[in-house]
């Protein structure tokens, strides 16, 4: 009871309702140009479970979106059954 975290906002999954949630700007220009880092916190209180990611979903996103650009080019060059020789780790088909 009357545990605390602090968290990214963005790192955040899911929470039991015992948990209170609150949220407070902690960044300002300097911070949302270099942090790298979210310009909020979570703050989190009380007895129950919290699920958080390591990865804020933002980064997340950007990554999904890279490797998936990356893959679309790769693909065209690939064939028919370009999926399957990334799977097998083959360029044979």
């Amino acid at each position: 009871p009357g545990e605390k975290l602090k968290i990214d906002t963005g790192c955040l999954v899911a929470l039991e309702s015992t948990v209170d949630y609150d949220i407070e700007f902690v960044g300002g220009l300097k911070t949302a140009l270099f942090g790298g880092e979210g310009l909020f916190f979570t703050t989190l209180t009380g007895p129950g479970t919290v699920y958080l990611q390591t990865l804020p979903f933002s980064r997340l996103a950007d990554r999904v979106i890279n490797a998936s650009s990356r893959n679309i080019g790769e693909q065209r060059n690939r064939g028919m059954f370009g999926g399957l020789n990334g799977i097998l780790g083959d360029n044979s088909f």
